[in-house]
């Protein structure tokens, strides 16, 4: 019978927030799983104990932000219009039907006075992580390390340009150390003391927002931007370090200093790591090795001048200390440098009868220069690593976890983008996208651990029970047919 539905919208009725929200959701997992009653002792240093106005719950004010980057809502404003309407948002948040939403520049203002300066974001991440730690999901045996970039919120054509200072390497006092002990060792005296040269360079700083970085790649795209060093674990891919610097600084230079704040802050007893070829360096191959982490990098390829040999074509012979040319001729140790390079030379009057010459070197006094860095054999070492069994089952993996974290956060995060201009703000949306990443992902684990499917686990165990037992019993059947036949 056809008929048609009368709206009644403007009826008075009874309803219940509770029931409204559908029990397989995610926020109400999230909510039964997550501890949240942390943040209001994070946050209550940061507001008046006894003078002004009642603030808006800083619970729920965190809470909203977590529906932002969960759900991929990269404007405030709209999240507040979400949180209005939805009303799964409304409950996760602990608002009634008639509550009245924050205004959306409770956000800014509380990030602009409240937080500016402060490290909350950083604790909440880091109580996420210590969470999950004491939920067994998190080990800190494997590690997996990369760096993606964010566009910054600024015009590429809009900056001006400037001369910086590089800044000195943490590693320089070590390096000369291990430099002036090769020196003894070979029988050279120590190089004299001198002061670190000022290193100067003209970089672009944009107008828009001067903390980002220039980024000028082959095969990326050009412009200011930021870059988002990550570190996941490598039992179920759950974050466990995040820092930000602007484009222009290397990836491989804050990572010895994250993997220390790693290991002191959540007792990390680090056993293997993964990296992309960015990383290989000597002082990160050294340290690792120092360590006793097994460390997997990526091949970097170097392509000499057209023409001439490669540097493995060279044979270096650790016992006599010297490196064997394509044409079984000796380079000797002649000094080490101030950057920490052995330089071996050849003799110029072998040299000049050789019949490589043309495809060794084209110097004009015929002497082949090769260089050796002192923590070599610890880069060595890492190649040994990357071609074993478990350095290529390892490295594999990456795949599965610190570039699927990445991807996730770029697909449904809208982590593409910065939704912020300057250094801290970049650093706080990177921050909080791991955290809701890490959140979903806990809560996915735990409710599969606690709960399993509709039914608690009696009733899949059960099920599981008879389908082995119905399988069993059609085997049997068709045994006895084809006996029979």
């Amino acid at each position: 019978m056809f008929q048609t539905h009368s709206h009644q919208q403007g009826c008075i009725e009874l309803v219940n927030i509770e029931d409204l929200v559908p029990q397989n959701h995610l926020l109400r997992k999230i909510d039964a799983t997550i501890d949240f009653s942390f943040i209001a002792e994070k946050t209550r240093p940061l507001y008046c104990e006894d003078n002004g106005r009642p603030c808006v719950d800083p619970v729920m004010l965190f809470k909203m932000l977590f529906i932002g980057y969960l759900y991929g809502i990269r404007s405030e404003r709209r999240l507040v219009e979400e949180v209005r309407v939805n009303v799964a948002y409304r409950w996760f948040v602990g608002l009634s039907l008639t509550d009245k939403v924050p205004h959306a520049t409770t956000f800014s203002q509380n990030r602009r006075r409240r937080f500016n300066g402060t490290t909350i974001f950083q604790e909440i991440f880091d109580e996420i992580v210590l969470q999950a730690i004491n939920h067994g999901l998190i080990e800190g045996k494997e590690l997996f390390t990369d760096s993606t970039f964010l566009k910054a919120n600024a015009n590429k054509n809009k900056f001006t340009r400037q001369m910086v200072r590089q800044s000195t390497e943490k590693y320089v006092e070590e390096l000369d150390r291990a430099i002036d002990e090769d020196r003894e060792a070979h029988g050279k005296r120590p190089l004299k003391k001198k002061d670190t040269p000022k290193i100067e360079k003209e970089i672009r700083v944009s107008t828009t927002d001067p903390e980002s970085g220039y980024m000028v790649r082959e095969g990326k795209p050009e412009g200011f931007f930021y870059l988002d060093h990550r570190t996941v674990d490598g039992k179920h891919n759950l974050i466990t370090d995040v820092y930000v610097t602007p484009r222009n600084v290397h990836d491989a230079k804050p990572y010895l200093a994250r993997l220390k704040r790693q290991k002191e802050r959540f007792g990390f007893k680090v056993e293997a790591v993964a990296l992309d070829a960015g990383y290989l360096t000597s002082p990160i191959c050294h340290a690792l090795k120092e360590q006793g982490i097994f460390a997997v990098i990526a091949h970097r390829r170097f392509h000499p001048q057209k023409g001439l040999f490669h540097k493995w074509q060279f044979k270096y012979d650790a016992e006599r200390d010297v490196y064997i040319c394509p044409g079984k001729h000796e380079l000797t140790y002649r000094t080490t440098n101030r950057q920490g390079y052995r330089e071996y030379k050849s003799d110029p009057q072998t040299c000049l009868d050789c019949p490589f010459l043309s495809r060794c070197t084209r110097s004009k006094n015929h002497v082949k220069t090769m260089t050796r860095h002192v923590w070599e054999d610890a880069k060595e070492w890492v190649r040994q690593n990357r071609l074993s069994e478990r350095g290529k089952v390892l490295y594999k993996r990456r795949k599965e976890t610190i570039e699927r974290s990445f991807a996730d956060a770029k697909e449904l995060h809208g982590h593409r983008y910065a939704r912020m201009r300057g250094l801290a703000r970049v650093t706080e949306q990177c921050l909080l996208t791991a955290v809701c990443q890490n959140i979903k992902k806990m809560v996915l684990l735990l409710w599969k651990r606690s709960k399993g499917p509709e039914g608690g686990p009696f009733l899949r165990d059960l099920c599981l029970i008879f389908s082995i037992f119905f399988q069993y019993l059609y085997k049997t059947q068709r045994f006895f047919r084809w006996v029979c036949q």
